[in-house]
């Protein structure tokens, strides 16, 4: 049974920083894709930034040049660490998995329980 838990959630004044983990678990094969999404209260949930079996990273446009995402494969435990927060960043963000390769661009097949973080100003 593959398992998702978040951690590294919680309050933040603008301008500060967080790392969210994410540890991956019930699976042997290296995965296909992790990624970050986040929901804001009355918003679609959005991806955030996506990593692939091969290295290569993709990230929203809103959080380009702030945010990096990293993984490690022995671990299975993905990050996410969040620079120069603002309050718009404010969700709760969700670790996804895609399990196979080629099929990054669908929803995830797992995701985890959600960590929330809020940037006050």
């Amino acid at each position: 049974q593959v398992q998702l838990v978040e951690s590294g959630g919680g309050s933040v004044q603008s301008g500060g920083s967080l790392k969210l983990s994410c540890a991956a678990s019930g699976f042997t094969s290296r995965s296909a894709c992790m990624g970050w999404f986040r929901q804001a209260p009355g918003q679609e949930r959005e991806r955030v930034a996506r990593i692939a079996i091969d290295g290569t990273t993709n990230y929203a446009d809103s959080v380009k040049g702030r945010f990096t995402i990293s993984q490690d494969n022995a671990k299975k435990t993905l990050y996410l660490q969040m620079n120069s927060l603002k309050p718009e960043d404010t969700a709760v963000y969700y670790c996804a998995l895609w399990i196979i390769v080629g099929y990054c661009s669908l929803p995830p097949a797992y995701w985890g329980q959600g960590t929330q973080v809020t940037v006050s100003s």
